[in-house]
């Protein structure tokens, strides 16, 4: 079951196990440059608000209504990344595709769990996601282009504008294998003697395309594909509009611009860095070999990134693994 929750899509799977649930918010956030450089983790600048397509009826794009899910409003060459909010700590494997592309593994949308190569996240220890995974502890951002001109990853990939927006899957564990790890936690816990503390464009519909460089793993999966529970998934279909089709959809004004990474890094408020004991996927060479929004331009001879300055990231925060208890100062910094 998928429920909408005060911006926040709900995953829950009360016929696997009763913590089997999920949250997932999609964060605004700074675009990084799209320089070259590789950048630490931007922050969390608030939620993108999150309506039913449904809710809406003839006022929404013809396409839309056939998939139903929620939808979003950004700005053109906004960015995003989307968190996996833990409610239980109840373990997911979360496939994310934006037009039909997967953003882990570079391929077409199929339906199901894949090892050779890895095309899903397992959350955790995977607590958001940023980009397209193009090399082994490296992403491209997700900026928000509008379909038809050719910048998205769907569009590069399969030279059509078909799809757009974003498409996510929740898989929970198997109810035998989390009740197993729960017992083993349990037992270790009982052994060791320590206290843990717990710290604007005229085209209605966007896509995603690969921005800026940015260090961030997508982790392997330690459980493997037996752990999840493959017959219970849900989908949801995520569309983007732009400014002026978000507001003649639901008579609602957009969010303020985000300030750029330069503002940003000139104002000496931090960027942060996130690690994990897991070992990281590989890169997928599909994804590799996209061109950024940046170099698409540059073979339309525009300009479609305003204010791409490089920025100083010299400041970073470093977060250890996401637990239980309040959200990480990523997401919380400046809320």
């Amino acid at each position: 079951m998928i429920t909408l929750e005060n911006d926040r899509l709900v995953f829950s799977f009360p016929e696997v196990h009763d913590d089997a649930r999920l949250d997932i918010t999609f964060q605004r956030t700074l675009r990084i440059p799209d320089d070259d450089r590789t950048y630490p983790l931007p922050p969390g600048l608030g939620c993108f608000p999150l309506r039913h397509v449904d809710d809406f009826g003839a006022r929404v794009p013809e396409d839309w209504r056939p998939r139903g899910g929620v939808m979003l409003p950004m700005f053109q060459s906004e960015a995003l990344w989307i968190s996996f909010g833990r409610r239980s700590g109840y373990p997911f494997a979360m496939k994310v595709a934006t037009g039909k592309i997967n953003a882990v593994d570079g391929k077409r949308w199929v339906n199901g769990l894949a090892r050779e190569p890895q095309n899903y996240m397992a959350v955790p220890p995977q607590p958001w996601l940023d980009g397209y995974c193009i090399e082994k502890g490296v992403i491209r951002q997700f900026v928000a282009m509008p379909l038809g001109d050719g910048y998205t990853a769907e569009e590069q990939i399969t030279g059509e504008a078909e799809h757009g927006g974003i498409q996510i899957v929740a898989y929970p564990m198997k109810r035998a294998r989390y009740e197993d790890l729960q017992r083993r936690e349990r037992s270790r816990l009982r052994s060791v003697k320590l206290s843990v503390g717990f710290e604007e464009c005229a085209p209605a519909a966007m896509g995603l395309a690969p921005g800026g460089r940015m260090r961030q793993h997508i982790y392997d999966d330690e459980h493997g594909l037996d752990a999840w529970d493959q017959a219970n998934g849900s989908r949801c279909f995520v569309a983007i509009a732009n400014s002026l089709s978000w507001r003649a959809i639901t008579g609602e004004a957009l969010p303020s611009l985000p300030p750029t990474a330069r503002d940003y890094a000139k104002a000496k408020l931090p960027w942060f860095d996130y690690y994990a004991e897991s070992p990281a996927v590989d890169g997928a060479s599909a994804l590799q070999n996209l061109l950024s929004v940046v170099g698409i331009g540059k073979k339309k001879r525009e300009t479609p990134l305003p204010e791409n300055e490089s920025a100083d990231a010299s400041v970073v925060v470093p977060l250890g693994p996401a637990k239980p208890g309040p959200r990480p100062v990523r997401e919380a910094m400046l809320e």
